[in-house]
């Protein structure tokens, strides 16, 4: 009796695991975003469970969050436009409202075709940004999805590829750094940038238009608020804001200092010639 009563429990467990898995990838695009621009260049896919956004001479697109956040562990499923895609970016960030937001932004900026991809971040905050890094990525993201997050606690802001960190800005208001705080919702945009590649130096082809960007992953894992000073988002209550995620663990740490070594190839932190004093946030 007792080891049926085992074998059942155990089969719960797995249950709700798989379960919540499953519920996660089932989740469609209309529950949590809704089209914000360009809506005859949004193409739903496998029964709203994927959105492809296009891009042509005569218009981009984007989608955004139902919801703004004031802390959370944001994710979503990316693949880029392929072939030669110079001068096209494609965005998923967070950002607030008004002239001086808060911003936490992955941007990849498209190149000539055979050439690699650069991913840059940058943090916003009151509005004041220049806060970029570039890294190559290490596989081509135009062949397959690939998973790209963004962690945003009181402690620290932590950007994710494939659950490998390639960015972390930590919260060091106690020095007078500002850190970002403003409730933030949640966009992905697809849209043409005469500075993407070669600082502007590259044109884009319009003849490979349209240019496509597919998404997946519509579940969201944030504290929904509208107001900066809810107590809510910076509680334990929610996982992300626990100790765990404070800081990274040692294997993290060590994958983020290969991305430095490797795979960075700009950093404002070390740019001498716009910052002759690195900003108070850089390692000194």
């Amino acid at each position: 009796m007792r080891s049926l009563i085992f074998v059942f429990l155990l089969f719960l467990v797995f249950h709700v695991i798989f379960a919540k898995g499953s519920n996660s990838d089932e989740i469609r695009f209309d529950q949590n975003y809704k089209v914000v621009w360009g809506g005859n260049h949004v193409l739903p896919l496998n029964q709203g469970k994927e959105i492809q956004l296009s891009l042509d001479n005569s218009s981009g697109s984007g989608f955004g969050s139902k919801m703004t956040y004031g802390s959370g562990f944001f994710h979503m499923r990316i693949k880029v436009p392929g072939r030669d895609s110079a001068g096209v970016v494609t965005a998923y960030y967070l950002t607030s409202q008004g002239n001086k937001h808060d911003e936490l932004d992955f941007e990849f900026l498209g190149n000539r075709e055979g050439k690699p991809y650069i991913l840059q971040t940058n943090v916003f905050v009151d509005g004041n940004g220049n806060r970029e890094q570039r890294i190559h990525l290490w596989f081509d993201p135009t062949l397959n999805f690939h998973d790209y997050k963004i962690l945003w606690n009181k402690q620290q802001i932590v950007f994710y590829v494939d659950n490998v960190p390639i960015r972390v800005f930590k919260n060091k208001t106690n020095i007078g750094v500002d850190y970002p705080s403003k409730p933030m919702q949640i966009q992905v945009s697809l849209w043409h940038a005469d500075w993407a590649t070669d600082g502007g130096q590259t044109k884009t082809n319009w003849s490979y238009q349209p240019f496509k960007a597919n998404f997946q992953g519509f579940d969201v894992s944030g504290c929904q608020t509208q107001s900066s000073s809810d107590q809510r988002c910076v509680s334990d209550n929610y996982w992300w804001n626990s100790q765990k995620f404070w800081q990274l663990d040692p294997t993290k740490q060590r994958q983020y200092e290969i991305i430095k070594q490797k795979y960075t190839t700009y950093d404002y932190c070390t740019d001498r010639k716009r910052y002759p004093t690195p900003p108070l946030e850089c390692p000194q």
